[in-house]
């Protein structure tokens, strides 16, 4: 815990490598709070300016969260998403030992405008059921997706089954679908004042958007269009 005043790497990123040192070796443990600005003016023996650059510092790259009037605190852990193959949020999740949970924030059916029809390479006006879900880890909500399936394809899909359970296991188990491929195009975006407000975080906070197309054989069965959140999860690309 040692800061050299002397050396070309400045003070405040000297004092960023410390802290995300005891923060990945989980001496500063996540969601609880750090030391007071005074206290770690103390601890490393530099100004209050130092202090707050390190902590402004800490916040842009993730690792902290900083609440007015209470703080900076250690953030949780981004989840990691693995995208070698074809992938299910809830089954991946479960194997990380997340507990999931889902609230649908509405189910309808409705026909397909002439856009949705493009994405979906079906005829406009054809009858398709969409449905809005939050998908939560623990107590944080993670992900919205929007979902848009074929009536056709689904008869009497039920909206209440995917508040208990997995998207892919009710298409499976009910509908006997075999997924054969998908496709994701993934994109920056800031989060709107809606998408803010049900992710729990800050208007034009950043995220990701992913469009995601699902096929059964050459059939698109599925598009899906998910924001997520920046702060918290990050996706991994395996190239060979």
């Amino acid at each position: 815990m040692q800061i050299d005043k002397n050396s070309r790497i400045p003070v405040y990123v000297q004092m960023m490598d410390l802290l995300i040192t005891q923060i990945e070796d989980g001496i500063l443990e996540e969601e609880n709070r750090l030391p007071p600005e005074r206290e770690l003016c103390d601890i490393y023996g530099v100004s209050r300016s130092t202090v707050r650059q390190a902590i402004q510092g800490l916040e842009k790259d993730g690792y902290v969260n900083i609440y007015k009037g209470r703080g900076a605190f250690v953030a949780s852990k981004r989840l990691n998403q693995e995208m070698s193959g074809f992938y299910s949020f809830t089954e991946y999740m479960k194997k990380l030992g997340k507990t999931i949970s889902t609230v649908l924030i509405d189910f309808s059916k409705i026909k397909c405008d002439e856009r949705i029809a493009r994405k979906m390479q079906c005829p406009a006006g054809a009858d398709i059921f969409r449905f809005t879900r939050v998908r939560y880890v623990g107590k944080e909500p993670m992900i919205i997706v929007t979902t848009h399936l074929l009536c056709e394809r689904f008869p009497d899909f039920e909206g209440e089954r995917l508040v208990t359970g997995s998207l892919y296991a009710m298409m499976s188990e009910m509908y006997n679908v075999t997924f054969t491929r998908a496709r994701e195009t993934l994109q920056s975006v800031c989060a709107r004042k809606d998408e803010a407000k049900l992710l729990q975080l800050k208007q034009g906070a950043p995220c990701m958007k992913i469009d995601r197309y699902t096929y059964e054989k050459d059939r698109l069965i599925e598009y899906a269009i998910g924001i997520v959140r920046g702060d918290k999860f990050q996706y991994n690309v395996e190239l060979h």
